[in-house]
């Protein structure tokens, strides 16, 4: 029949128990790498190698090129002896699950049995064994799935959160995590945001090593420079560092210095930004025009760049509900937490519905987490903003302010300044 049983002393584990024998045993893994092909999307990224990766996409800056080529020589290096868990996190288009798939291409060209497949699709697979006409029991395809030698499970976070898929997917993370089987992530969520019995798991150290691509959407014509329907940033084009009015002779000594000061700042951290950075005064006074040199500055040097006004950031989000729109909430939402220079002008709370808030609140929660560099501007006293955005915009370890005390300059006619040569880039 094909099975043979061990000769072993009664009461050992194994006695009285048929294992399959050599030829069996053959079979049975072939049978086993056919259901996998099966469950596994490799097809649909077969043409996904390292061969076939750019490495040298024209626009990108040192920064974003250096985490680029690390990316891929993790990848590289995992690819050829897999150990433990790869993580890796970044935004749509970044490049993350081609390395991922190039990956389980490069180990199933070694004849190894891979299993690639989206967590929505795997978990689509697990609930179609409870229709009458499976020919596969849940059991069964679960202990594959959970076995398999390499498993990739691609966009970790897009499932559903009902409470059946959360289980199971737990479950199946956790089996692997116990046992330390080789496993490739990738997300464009938060991490904050998953489950946080996976989180503490992908977290490990010792198990696990996070990858971040915080790089643009290649898939786009000209990732870098292309600017999201969101930002206002052309709307301030007249609005940069030759630009600003320094009033010299408009204002009272005090005001004067202090405006120069403000520009100081605000060039200081265009150079290197870092944190966060508010200007808080009355309307005209210069703190837009501040905060647009900052983003115009740093989009020159390659940076992706999102500058928005609080209200109409909040209105961007709103859209995605309307049926029309073809880019979902958490798309949108995650556009602006993740683009490494957000500017956002106007802030103002005092009539913010509790939906408005929550989301306010969860952009920079997220941002004051990462050390994301972002920069506000507001005519609202400090004490009158959100106390959630308060308490945060007060930790000086991360933010500063800076009150302008310059008035409304837009009435009167002021003599501009000589132009002043760029920032050092």
């Amino acid at each position: 029949m094909g099975f043979v049983t061990k000769d072993v002393p009664v009461g050992h584990p194994d006695f009285g128990k048929a294992f399959p024998c050599v030829c069996q045993r053959d079979i049975l893994l072939a049978r086993r790498s056919t259901r996998l092909q099966k469950l596994s999307s490799l097809s649909a990224v077969a043409d996904k190698t390292f061969e076939n990766f750019s490495l040298d996409l024209e626009g990108l800056n040192e920064n974003q090129l250096s985490a680029l080529r690390a990316a891929y020589q993790l990848a590289h290096d995992y690819a050829g002896a897999p150990h433990g868990w790869l993580l890796f996190e970044g935004s749509y288009g970044c490049g993350k699950t081609h390395l991922a798939a190039a990956i389980a291409n490069y180990r199933l060209a070694l004849g190894e049995q891979v299993l690639f497949v989206t967590v929505p699709d795997l978990l689509d697979h697990l609930r179609s064994t409870y229709a009458p006409s499976s020919e596969i029991e849940y059991d069964d395809l679960f202990e594959q799935i959970r076995e398999a030698p390499l498993l990739v499970l691609d966009d970790l976070g897009a499932e559903s959160s009902t409470a059946w898929a959360q289980e199971k997917l737990y479950q199946l993370i956790n089996h692997r995590y116990l046992y330390q089987l080789n496993t490739v992530f990738t997300t464009n969520c938060d991490l904050n945001d998953l489950d946080p019995r996976i989180r503490s798991r992908l977290l490990d150290w010792h198990l696990a090593q996070t990858v971040p691509m915080r790089l643009p959407d290649f898939r786009r014509p000209d990732p870098t420079r292309e600017q999201s329907v969101i930002s206002n940033l052309n709307s301030y084009m007249g609005m940069t560092f030759d630009t600003f009015d320094m009033r010299r002779h408009g204002l009272p000594e005090k005001e004067r210095h202090n405006l120069r000061d403000a520009y100081n700042v605000a060039l200081e951290y265009a150079q290197k930004p870092h944190d966060w950075l508010m200007f808080i005064g009355e309307h005209g006074c210069g703190k837009t025009h501040l905060a647009a040199a900052i983003a115009h500055h740093r989009h020159q040097l390659g940076d992706s760049v999102m500058m928005v006004s609080a209200p109409d950031l909040l209105d961007y989000l709103r859209s995605a509900f309307n049926p029309s729109s073809t880019t979902p909430f958490d798309k949108r939402f995650y556009e602006i937490r993740s683009v490494q220079l957000l500017v956002i002008d106007q802030l103002d709370t005092s009539n913010a519905t509790p939906w408005a808030r929550e989301k306010l609140r969860q952009i920079a929660e997220h941002r004051y987490l990462n050390h994301a560099p972002t920069v506000f501007t507001t005519t609202q006293p400090l004490e009158e903003l959100d106390a959630v955005l308060r308490s945060r915009l007060l930790d000086q370890r991360h933010c500063q302010i800076f009150a302008i005390l310059a008035p409304d300059y837009m009435g009167g006619a002021v003599p501009r300044p000589p132009k002043r040569s760029n920032p050092a880039r």
